[in-house]
């Protein structure tokens, strides 16, 4: 058994409220927002809108793998591209996430967060899938 050390907490804190924030996000999109809705806002951007279920997908299943600490470096890296494309559709807001319509300053700062995450790892209290970590060696 190894010794957990502080930075092992910091990682699983940072990972599981970071995973929480994206099922809270990708539920509002479902069940405040609808899919419908969601897909109509891609379609405004002038994005397919079939990346909304992508995105919807992601936030949903990209969070559950956080939470439990599952491909946490791996899923991490896939999240900053969603949180990016986030950051290029809230940019016409302004900065501030506060602003009407919300800025890209949040999804900026979280993708900050997701990458800190892919970089430390899963840490403490993580789900352990031999299979998972055989296939993705030390990106689990």
């Amino acid at each position: 058994m190894t010794q957990n050390t502080s930075s092992d907490y910091a990682a699983f804190v940072l990972r599981a409220a970071s995973g929480a924030l994206f099922i809270a996000h990708g539920l509002m999109k479902v069940l405040v927002f609808t899919v419908p809705g969601t897909v109509g806002f891609f379609e405004s951007l002038g994005l397919p809108g079939g990346l909304a279920y992508l995105i919807i997908l992601a936030e949903l299943a990209g969070g559950a793998a956080l939470v439990l600490g599952v491909a946490t470096r791996v899923v991490s890296l896939a999240l900053v591209a969603v949180l990016l494309g986030a950051a290029w559709a809230h940019s016409g807001n302004g900065w501030a996430f506060s602003n009407a319509g919300g800025g890209w300053e949040f999804p900026l700062f979280w993708a900050v967060v997701q990458a800190a995450v892919a970089l430390m790892g899963r840490g403490a209290f993580a789900l352990r899938l031999p299979a998972v970590d055989r296939l993705l060696g030390q990106y689990a």
